[in-house]
């Protein structure tokens, strides 16, 4: 029985089920999923997930992200990647596509950190000190790739980060589309290391307030979904890689209602 809207239905915790097989608890890892999902949507501190769910110390073992003393379960192990790699394959298909995409989307986003977060800087461009989540999307809106890092690297250098993180996993892939600000020399850097055409769209001449641009806004768009998600409206995560870990989840949610029955 679901006890928050956030719950995983039984058709949908089907459709991930199986990548905890052969992974019996006392606890049920459903309800550690719901309570790392809770934790997404609502930007609660692990001490503060309500009673309901599992103990938060068991919840957060096995998403933890202390360096040392705890042993990063599901994300050391790249289950909750992989379950957001299947997802999208699903998602793809179900609207009637190719689970390899030709056409990609990159953008990046600055976001403040917490004072215990690690690897952060400043953005002298956005004047954000933080962390800087540098994305590639699908024309749907789900993530191919992200890389998070600190917020000082320029684009073009966080750029070539979630591009060979993109490198050998989509082979109909073919073009890129970016903003101005990754013109210059990455796009010869995108042909001759990644084999990607990275086409720069401009904004519209003579036109100097808001415009959607297309194709682009598709991308911006996904960047705009994790301000739903209170834990992605700052960057509370002590290391980058479970960051990427919060952003999976969100998704792997927001993908699960796209296919829900």
């Amino acid at each position: 029985m679901r006890k928050y809207p956030i719950d995983l239905t039984d058709s949908q915790w089907a459709k991930i089920a199986s990548f905890f097989v052969n992974r019996k608890r006392k606890h049920s890892l459903r309800e550690i999923v719901n309570a790392l999902l809770y934790v997404a949507k609502t930007g609660i501190q692990w001490r503060f997930l309500p009673t309901n769910y599992p103990k938060w110390q068991l919840v957060y073992y096995y998403f933890g992200f202390a360096q040392h003393k705890y042993f990063r379960r599901w994300t050391a192990e790249g289950i909750i990647e992989e379950i957001h790699a299947c997802l999208l394959k699903l998602c793809r298909r179900k609207a009637g596509r190719n689970e390899s995409p030709s056409l990609g989307l990159l953008d990046s986003q600055s976001v403040k950190t917490s004072c215990i977060t690690q690897e952060k800087g400043y953005d002298a461009g956005k004047k954000v000190s933080g962390r800087k989540r540098h994305i590639v999307t699908d024309t749907m809106g789900l993530i191919l790739a992200i890389v998070i890092h600190s917020a000082d690297i320029q684009d073009r250098d966080g750029a070539k980060l979630v591009l060979k993180e993109l490198q050998h996993k989509y082979p109909r892939l073919k073009k890129i589309l970016a903003d101005g600000g990754y013109k210059g020399a990455l796009i010869e850097w995108t042909l001759a290391v990644c084999g990607w055409t990275l086409e720069i769209v401009a904004k519209v001449a003579g036109i100097s307030t808001f415009s959607v641009i297309p194709k682009r806004w598709v991308v911006e768009r996904t960047l705009g979904w994790f301000n739903f998600n209170r834990r992605l409206a700052k960057d509370y995560e002590v290391l980058p890689e479970c960051s990427v870990a919060m952003v999976h989840l969100t998704m792997i949610r927001i993908m699960l209602n796209r296919i829900k029955i």
